[in-house]
């Protein structure tokens, strides 16, 4: 792969990651306030939470690999 292609994807991963944490985070804040859901109904954006965070971490380590990567390349241009 492409180091150019490598940081598209982990950008892309990092910004569907945090917009799918915002939306779960804001179906756990209005969980309960209009209705009378059980707290059951949390289960499901809870995960979707630990979800988002293991994406962005992944996400966040591809884009680590790559800084490595075009580090390695500067320093043997060097």
């Amino acid at each position: 792969m492409k180091i150019e292609g490598a940081l598209s994807q982990a950008m892309t991963g990092i910004q569907q990651g945090l917009a799918s944490a915002r939306s779960h985070a804001g179906q756990i804040a209005s969980a309960g306030q209009f209705n009378n859901e059980s707290p059951a109904s949390l289960a499901e954006p809870l995960v979707g939470l630990i979800q988002d965070r293991l994406q962005i971490s992944a996400s966040t380590q591809v884009l680590k690999a790559v800084d490595d990567m075009l580090g390695s390349l500067f320093d043997a241009k060097a």
